[in-house]
């Protein structure tokens, strides 16, 4: 769950609400009008509907969902999962990873091991994991896409509304309901402009944020596998994936900060598990 998102749709629509009792008004249902809000939102879908595909207009309440309900990346906890399979690797080779491989939840990091067990070369294993993780930017592309899209669109048939609004009112002038029927048409506009720049815009870009951060940890995930591949020392692997971390993300006793060798390192590896394992 996402406390910023929640704490944010929350606030905006709090101090809005608190402005209107402020400002005087004695009924809140005047802010609600069913044409309005029909113009506003069902012309922007009819927009978007002719912008992209049906198939990806029906995932929009996933997309708006991701925005307020996912996982927080662990990066560090992947590093170290990583780094015990290097150490596996190292101590026991290649094909002792498939022990470990039903602890692991990320299927992109299971995937990668599972094809270094197989014996694919690195190269193959590079492109299709970065295969994998083009794919999953693009996806992820469309669906921010079309969240901001639908953004754009809502203060757009909020004037449209409201230009309606003005018509109908001027069709049938009446001096004593001019003010009512004035501000039922500038309704429009105000939904337009609160959906558009306080949910749906907002909501793109943390989408954006949500997708830059998962590219870059399958990123580290795949250089970890690599570098597992390639059969560097554990503390080598923990050097290159932790420069994906911030300064401050990283753990104080950190490996620039140790004085122990390399050698030193490998005689503190054990995987007894592992070699039960392989015995039996």
């Amino acid at each position: 769950m996402d406390k910023g998102t929640f704490f944010g749709c929350f606030l905006g629509m709090g101090l809005i609400v608190f402005a209107v009792v402020l400002g005087g008004a004695d009924n809140l249902l005047l802010f609600l009008n069913l044409p309005a809000f029909l113009i506003v939102f069902g012309g922007a879908i009819a927009s978007v509907m002719i912008a992209f595909p049906l198939k990806t207009v029906f995932r929009l309440p996933l997309y708006l969902r991701k925005s307020f309900v996912h996982e927080e990346p662990q990066p560090q906890h992947i590093i170290n999962q990583i780094v015990a399979l290097a150490e596996t690797a190292r101590r026991n080779g290649l094909l002792a990873l498939e022990y470990q491989l039903d602890d692991i939840r990320e299927p992109f990091l299971v995937e990668g091991i599972r094809m270094v067990v197989d014996g694919l070369p690195a190269e193959n294993v590079e492109k299709i994991l970065n295969s994998e993780i083009n794919t999953m930017n693009l996806r992820h592309k469309h669906g921010r896409s079309l969240i901001a899209n639908y953004g754009k669109f809502t203060p757009a048939f909020g004037m449209i509304g409201t230009l309606v609004g003005l018509v109908l009112m001027f069709a049938r002038l009446n001096p004593e309901t001019i003010g009512t029927g004035m501000a039922v048409a500038i309704l429009t506009t105000l939904y337009g402009a609160v959906v558009s720049y306080l949910l749906l815009l907002p909501i793109a870009e943390k989408l954006a944020i949500l997708n830059d951060s998962e590219v870059q940890l399958r990123e580290m995930m795949l250089k970890g596998i690599l570098a597992i591949q390639t059969g560097d020392h554990p503390r080598v692997v923990r050097m290159k994936l932790q420069t994906y971390l911030l300064p401050e993300e990283r753990p104080k006793d950190n490996f620039f900060t140790q004085n122990n060798t390399v050698e030193e390192d490998e005689e503190k590896i054990t995987e007894p598990e592992t070699k039960e394992k392989l015995a039996a």
